[in-house]
């Protein structure tokens, strides 16, 4: 799965065994995209020529040369990962703190929002908290996890853990509507 950080793009990837990692997502040798690779056993293959890298970033084989030892310098940059309620929570360097504590939220699903973190907050009437988190005033059950990007948000809906689907699916609604508002009044602002 592709994602952004800092640094640029990563591939983020599971090994066999369960170890998350997330690598940059170009190949060294032509360029691909990483996230277009697949997992072989505890190493993410390029689609292109089928390099293989481990779980720290080194290559540790090329298939049009299966009895060549890849030397060190043929790698990929990792970044540190940590997994905590149910969130992929990627690094780059060292970790500044700890990834929040979300209680009983959970993730539902993620959005992109062409509009910065004051619009969201402005349109949904709550300022984000010190983990990120804005709490909708009228459905105090969702939460909005905010991650700021160049010129856009990345939001993870989070949803109390015990509601029922349709009301996951009213979240998900919920959630789409404040995008188009939000990103309706970045428009207005910009004009």
């Amino acid at each position: 799965m592709p994602a952004w950080t800092s640094v640029g793009p990563i591939a983020l990837w599971r090994s066999q065994s369960g170890r998350a990692t997330a690598s940059s997502d170009r190949c060294p040798h032509r360029g691909m995209r990483l996230s277009h690779g697949f997992v072989r056993g505890e190493a993410l293959s390029c689609i292109y020529h089928g390099w293989s890298y481990s779980l720290s970033g080194g290559c540790i084989r090329i298939p049009a040369h299966p009895d060549l030892v890849p030397p060190e310098t043929i790698r990929v940059a990792v970044q540190q990962v940590q997994e905590a309620d149910g969130i992929l929570w990627v690094a780059v360097g060292q970790p500044a703190t700890q990834p929040p504590q979300l209680g009983e939220l959970i993730p539902l699903r993620s959005l992109t929002v062409e509009t910065d973190v004051a619009a969201i907050e402005d349109t949904a009437c709550a300022k984000i908290d010190k983990d990120g988190l804005i709490c909708l005033p009228e459905f105090p059950w969702i939460g909005l996890l905010l991650a700021p990007q160049a010129k856009h948000t990345l939001i993870l809906l989070m949803i109390e853990k015990e509601r029922s689907p349709a009301d996951r699916l009213a979240a998900s609604r919920i959630v789409e509507s404040l995008r188009r508002r939000a990103e309706e009044r970045h428009r207005e602002i910009a004009e």
